[in-house]
């Protein structure tokens, strides 16, 4: 993992600390991407044989210019996050159109109620934009042992300073 991303993932440790937050995220993400790769691909560019329903549509732009950065930040965390993202895209072909929109509004409620209620901040992407595309890299990172988020806020002790009857050291 190259130090650039480490720096955006401890970045992205400090905004979700609080373990209500962290779990709206591991739903909301998802939900978010699927639904910005599924009306993406609604907006038609040009018509393009080969490609599927023969059209080049702004998801596939967009998935390419999100892939490179994926795979430039880390290539196997990369390929696995463009990997999901192309998944995504193929699951929003047969999806209803209802379905996609309501996943993303969906999303969008998860992930800010759990920045206004639990962590009590701002989302990190609108101080540094980049951050809108740590979130799905962030998990995968975590899910593949990549990365080892820090110990999250449980009251007013850090995990790790409860024992294991959750007393203080």
């Amino acid at each position: 993992m190259n130090e650039r991303l480490k720096v955006l993932f401890a970045e992205y440790d400090t905004f979700h600390r609080n373990p209500i937050n962290q779990l709206t995220h591991k739903i909301a993400i998802p939900l978010i991407f699927f639904n910005a790769v599924g009306m993406l691909d609604w907006l038609h560019l040009v018509p393009v044989g080969g490609l599927p329903h023969g059209m080049l549509t702004v998801a596939d732009v967009a998935l390419v210019a999100v892939g490179i950065w994926y795979l430039k930040t880390d290539l196997k965390l990369g390929s696995i996050t463009l990997v999901a993202l192309i998944a995504s895209l193929a699951v929003s072909w047969v999806t209803p159109v209802w379905l996609v929109v309501l996943a993303g509004i969906a999303g969008w409620i998860i992930q800010l109620l759990g920045h206004l209620v639990w962590e009590k901040n701002a989302p990190n992407f609108t101080r540094n934009g980049i951050q809108s595309l740590v979130g799905p890299i962030y998990f995968i990172a975590l899910y593949t042992g990549d990365w080892v988020a820090p110990q999250t806020v449980v009251g007013p002790l850090v995990a790790s300073q409860a024992g294991h009857d959750g007393g203080v050291r």
